[in-house]
């Protein structure tokens, strides 16, 4: 199976299933010398888990993360940073029947159809669960970041056909008629999606490279990457097609010295390399597919059947991804911030 590893400098391989022994990860290339709080790392491990029981799964996992090597003294050796995470709330049971069914729109059938053979103790490797790992490799690339004064900040801007204006970044923050919404889905066991606006600060100029491994090209790649993603836009977006190209133009001028543009409808990047401004980009997330109530779907042996899945699961997993979006979109700039440093030396 490929497909395991992302980045190019840096490169962050992750591996385990959704209610196997463990799941973690190896990040190789990560620069000597970054000083490496594990408290950091582990709070942002947290920020994944079940934000409120009332909407989320009760799955309870402690997510208690081990470095196994690459840090010495409280700073990275320059080594690969291996970590792990072990399942302390696995219920593989509770899947047992979905051994023989394909779940609709769930990765059941596409993943027999390319292996011939899955875990389907919920979902195995195509589990959300995998992006714990995803979450620790990003936390690192923060700490990188943080030496070089970037800050990459994503926030839930809609859930469901429900626009949240202002954003919020903490889901503690979200508006009263957000909530009543989840929880009258979650009492009908439907589910929703939403909208993720992600901002990344601090960025110089000239990251990225033209053609195939332009800048907003990676950042598009790892936002899809991740599960229930669906949709992914760049500054102005979907919008930008209905404005003028004197509308949509972003002039330059010069501000203390410093080259910057009046408006911010390229996101940040322009002929796919930053620009220096603030990095601006969404994640479209789908409603979660598994459901509290009877579907109908085949058997792997071509038998329509009605069924009612069990497990424990998000009525909206946007909120949990938050720190998803940050910690990828933090591996791709820590990614190519080495590869221009590499291509100077």
């Amino acid at each position: 199976m490929n497909g395991n590893s992302f980045g190019k400098a840096l490169i962050l391989t992750t591996f385990g299933e959704s209610h196997g022994l463990a799941t973690g990860g190896v990040l190789d290339g990560f620069p000597a010398g970054i000083p490496v709080d594990p408290l950091f790392i582990q709070s942002e491990l947290n920020r994944r888990r079940p934000y409120n029981a009332a909407f989320s799964t009760t799955r309870n996992e402690k997510d208690r993360i081990e470095l196994l090597c690459g840090i010495f003294e409280s700073k990275s050796t320059g080594a690969p940073i291996a970590f792990i995470v072990y399942n302390e709330d696995a219920r593989p049971e509770d899947y047992q029947e979905l051994k023989d069914l394909y779940r609709p729109s769930h990765a059941d059938y596409t993943w027999s159809m390319k292996y011939g053979h899955r875990d389907h103790r919920g979902g195995g490797r195509a589990s959300g669960r995998e992006t714990l790992a995803r979450v620790a490799g990003g936390a690192l690339a923060k700490l990188f970041l943080n030496t070089c004064n970037i800050s990459v900040v994503a926030q839930i801007s809609q859930i469901g056909p429900l626009p949240i204006q202002p954003a919020v970044s903490d889901p503690q923050q979200l508006p009263a008629e957000v909530l009543a919404y989840i929880e009258q889905l979650k009492n009908a066991g439907d589910t929703t999606g939403g909208i993720i606006h992600g901002s990344i600060t601090g960025v110089p100029p000239g990251l990225g490279d033209p053609v195939f491994d332009k800048l907003e090209a990676d950042l598009g790649k790892a936002m899809l990457s991740i599960p229930a993603a669906k949709a992914f836009e760049i500054g102005s977006g979907f919008s930008g097609v209905s404005m003028k190209g004197s509308q949509h133009n972003d002039p330059f001028i010069l501000r203390e010295g410093t080259i910057h543009t009046t408006t911010n409808f390229s996101g940040g990047i322009q002929g796919g390399i930053s620009n220096g401004e603030e990095i601006l980009f969404r994640v479209g997330f789908k409603p979660v597919p598994t459901l509290q109530q009877e579907q109908e779907t085949l058997t792997t042996s071509g038998e329509k059947i009605r069924f009612k899945p069990r497990g424990r699961h998000d009525v909206c997993l946007v909120p949990r991804a938050l720190p998803v979006v940050e910690g990828m979109a933090a591996l791709v700039i820590a990614d190519h911030l080495l590869r221009a440093r590499s291509s100077r030396l």
